[in-house]
């Protein structure tokens, strides 16, 4: 049995979509954010010691830990998906495009997107009020000067490989397609798509399919604004 320690509007969501492509059987353990910090409550360092989710426990190899929506991905198609239908062929083209798009949502795709929602925040509580302008000036700053053109550049650099392929590492949806599903939503999220009609349709087929669906019912909807 595979546990999964889900925190509410994380990319935790995204093993549980795996989960569900997969058919796996899992049982789910939700933790809230704190209300302020919006940080994770600090019983999640009792399943790992960073505390921070996604992580997945496999109950049936003594309670085994796996952090890392990366890791876990792996780890998940290793021991679940002996026919391969979640990743393509070794030794394919579409491999090589698979493993780049699997890292690369984490590696590249998510710290220019979080570093922004962490700036947008400078303007607002729990920052004492007497700072907030400074803060809200210095992040239209960071946003102007950095942000905004990286983020643009990698929206675009998407949206070009997504040309004349139906999924990220080709014809055929594939775990790096979940990998990649939250920064797209991140982006989404605050409007970044509008001409964006590739990134659009992903999400869209994303949205069609029974897996992601299911993930939602049982994780809750989660709003990346």
């Amino acid at each position: 049995m595979i546990r999964v320690h889900h925190l509410e509007n994380s990319r935790s969501q995204r093993v549980l979509w795996l989960l569900e492509e997969l058919g796996v059987d899992y049982e789910l353990v939700v933790y809230r954010r704190d209300p302020e910090t919006m940080l994770a409550p600090a019983s999640l360092k009792e399943v790992h010691p960073l505390g921070k989710s996604p992580v997945i426990t496999d109950e049936a190899r003594g309670g085994r830990a796996i952090a890392e929506s990366g890791a876990i991905i792996e780890y998940l198609l290793e021991h679940h998906d002996a026919e391969g239908r979640l990743a393509p062929p070794a030794g394919s083209d579409e491999r090589e495009r698979y493993r780049f798009w699997l890292h690369h949502a984490e590696g590249s795709a998510m710290p220019p997107l979080v570093m922004r929602l962490v700036f947008s925040r400078l303007g607002k509580p729990p920052v004492p009020a007497l700072v907030r302008p400074l803060g809200r000036q210095f992040a239209k700053g960071v946003e102007q000067n950095f942000l905004g053109p990286r983020i643009t550049e990698l929206r675009d650099y998407w949206e070009a490989e997504l040309e004349g392929a139906s999924w990220f590492a080709g014809e055929a949806f594939s775990a790096a397609d979940i990998q990649m599903s939250f920064p797209v939503l991140a982006l989404e999220s605050r409007g970044g798509l509008a001409s964006s009609p590739r990134l659009q349709d992903f999400l869209a087929r994303c949205r069609e399919r029974p897996g992601y669906r299911k993930a939602i019912e049982r994780g809750g909807e989660f709003s990346l604004g």
